[in-house]
């Protein structure tokens, strides 16, 4: 008997300390919304827009090329302009039979790109951390292309996935940095280049053994995909546009006069002045363009092979214009209106519409289209309820991120590298920014060198070009390094148990 009291003593007290555990948890928990309140109040409001976006447009917005992804959703096999990650992606939700659950999952990874930046970026001031995240949780633009089919949403979540796994600097996750850079660049093929990108960040940083680690899983994804690619076309490669899409990014100014290009290749020449073309768009989509008359479809390996020599000539004989033509697109991020371009039907796809978009105009898309019904087992099309979609209208009319702010927002690490060096006289640890800043970089470089500018194209840049601002508003923050790296890592401003 003694023992049975003994064990109901000690079960009533468990029982009378229950009350004090879940205060002490509930007051954890209210110490930590406070600390973090203006980051929650960001982060609310920016899913209430995501909300008005699902209420506003229902369910969907289409792109031309959502419709392309949708038919490798049914007939699967490696597409010629785009990879195939995106159309898996859809598959994936295809259970839900709803384009309605693609759009929520898309908002969904925008908020979680958000909360990624800010997390990474908690140990700068509060302040600094919670403008980190207000353009991707805040933009309308932003908004919008997560309303969009479009592949861009899910390669921003990826490629921010894999940069904050690799300023842990965990020997864990290489392999996961490898993997996610695999499925950006299975997404949209900007992605490759990153891979060398943070490759090349584990090799500066003396850890070349995780640096292979990283390029063996990125390579194995990769590798299969070119393979089932090569099976279904005879080609080597992940997509074969690559000739096309540097042939028209060319054709700004190239100059047959002065190329001399052999005979095979003067069908591809313009006559026209560079001054007077149309943008470089045209050259792979128009019905007169050279590339487009040529034999077959566009995008043949005979025709991209010749598109792929015409450029590589134009670019080694005019070395200066071409980088003049780069700067010229890559300043169309910088300006401050948003004029339309490159044709007032592409401009058009990032605005919330008033009126619901007509059926798809283009063959290829019309295909699409039957295809989406079947996804959607019943009708597709896009239904503008209102007011909901005013009030988005009338949001995007004054909510965006003006290009000299990125412009700024990208000088920021730089400049306070270079002014902090001088003052302290000495090279000190390796600063945080350098990774997510060069990422952005590479991203907003990477369309104009290799294609051209597009609106859409620059909005995955923007929350690793705020994040590495953020980084660098502090003097100490540094990549972490010893036995302390853990702690130095996940910050010591959110309780035990406890992670945001």
């Amino acid at each position: 008997m003694p023992e049975k009291r003994e064990g109901v003593r000690v079960r009533s007290e468990a029982r009378a300390d229950e009350p004090a555990q879940s205060g002490s948890a509930l007051s954890r928990w209210g110490g930590l919304a406070r600390r973090h309140r203006w980051f929650l109040v960001v982060l609310a409001f920016g899913t209430a827009l995501r909300a008005l976006a699902m209420l506003g447009y229902r369910p969907a917005l289409w792109f031309p090329d959502s419709y392309t992804y949708i038919v490798t959703v049914f007939k699967p096999r490696p597409d010629l302009v785009r990879p195939a990650g995106y159309s898996m992606f859809i598959k994936l939700l295809e259970p839900f039979h709803a384009f309605a659950a693609v759009t929520a999952v898309q908002h969904l990874l925008g908020l979680a790109t958000g909360v990624l930046i800010y997390r990474l970026a908690r140990r700068a001031p509060r302040w600094a951390a919670t403008l980190a995240t207000v353009p991707v949780l805040l933009d309308a633009y932003q908004v919008e292309l997560e309303h969009l089919l479009v592949s861009d949403t899910l390669f921003m979540f990826l490629v921010v996935s894999a940069v904050a796994l690799c300023m842990t600097q965990r020997r864990g996750t290489v392999a996961a940095i490898g993997l996610l850079l695999a499925a950006a660049t299975l997404t949209r093929t900007v992605g490759q280049p990153l891979i060398v990108v943070l490759a090349g960040w584990f090799v500066l940083r003396r850890r070349i053994g995780l640096a292979g680690v990283l390029l063996a899983a990125a390579l194995v994804p990769l590798v299969a995909y070119g393979a089932w690619f090569y099976a279904t076309y005879q080609r080597a490669g992940l997509i074969g546009a690559n000739g096309a899409f540097l042939y028209a990014r060319t054709m700004s100014f190239a100059d047959c006069a002065k190329m001399n290009p052999p005979p095979d290749l003067r069908v591809l020449c313009d006559p026209r002045p560079p001054e007077r073309r149309p943008p470089s768009q045209e050259y792979i989509w128009a019905k007169d363009a050279p590339l487009v008359l040529l034999p077959g479809i566009t995008f043949t390996k005979e025709s991209d092979d010749l598109a792929a020599r015409f450029a590589t000539l134009a670019i080694t004989k005019q070395p200066l214009d071409y980088a003049a033509s780069v700067l010229t697109e890559l300043g169309r991020t910088f300006r401050w209106d948003r004029p339309v371009y490159p044709d007032l039907e592409i401009y058009g796809y990032y605005q919330f519409p008033v009126t619901p978009p007509g059926p798809p105009g283009r063959y290829p898309a019309q295909v699409g289209a039957d295809y989406a019904k079947l996804y959607e087992q019943g009708a597709i099309g896009t239904e503008i309820v209102e007011p909901y979609a005013g009030w988005l209208r009338a949001y995007q009319s004054m909510a965006r991120l003006p290009g000299p702010v990125l412009l700024g927002v990208l000088l920021v690490p730089p400049v306070v590298a270079i002014a902090r060096r001088r003052r302290a006289g000495r090279r000190a640890e390796a600063p945080a920014w350098p990774v997510p800043w060069t990422v952005a970089i590479v991203l907003l470089v990477t369309p104009a060198a290799a294609a051209e500018f597009d609106y859409r194209y620059v909005l995955p840049a923007v929350p690793l070009a705020c994040l590495a601002a953020a980084l660098s508003s502090r003097p100490d923050l540094r990549v972490p390094s010893g036995s302390n790296r853990r702690a130095k890592e996940f910050g010591d401003d959110i309780p035990p148990n406890v992670r945001l």
